[in-house]
């Protein structure tokens, strides 16, 4: 009896490290906020996706899919993803005058044309994207 509790205990670990661990990675395919590179894009007048997220938030866990939806589409083919991490670029926060994680800007070069925080409608989500492109 003791060695099922063990097994079961050892199949429950795997389960939810697997799960920690698709959670987290949720930036595949994604650019990588840099300041540079970011500030390049803008003055080349590119349209960009912001997705500020934090890796321990469930909304941004639950926004994560719908955004990598519409990165694949090929509507905004042109368009640049870039991740910014809420505990990590505080520079880009703090310019941008962002208070929380879960928000997602869209930019036309230095121009900010939509910005949404905390939406997991997939349509409204969507929506907005698509409407702020």
């Amino acid at each position: 009896m003791i060695r099922f509790f063990l097994i079961l205990a050892s199949i429950a670990g795997l389960a939810f490290g697997a799960n920690q661990l698709i959670a987290k990675d949720n930036t595949a395919g994604w650019e990588t906020y840099s300041a540079s590179s970011f500030q390049a894009a803008q003055n080349a007048g590119d349209t960009i996706v912001v997705d500020v997220y934090a890796t321990w938030c469930p909304t941004c866990r639950a926004q994560a899919p719908i955004l990598n939806e519409l990165r694949k589409d090929a509507r905004l083919k042109n368009v640049r993803f870039v991740k910014v991490n809420f505990d990590k670029h505080k520079s880009f926060l703090r310019a941008h005058r962002i208070p929380r994680q879960s928000t997602v800007l869209v930019f036309k070069g230095k121009t900010e044309s939509g910005r949404s925080i905390a939406q997991t409608n997939r349509g409204k989500l969507r929506t907005f994207v698509l409407s702020s492109i």
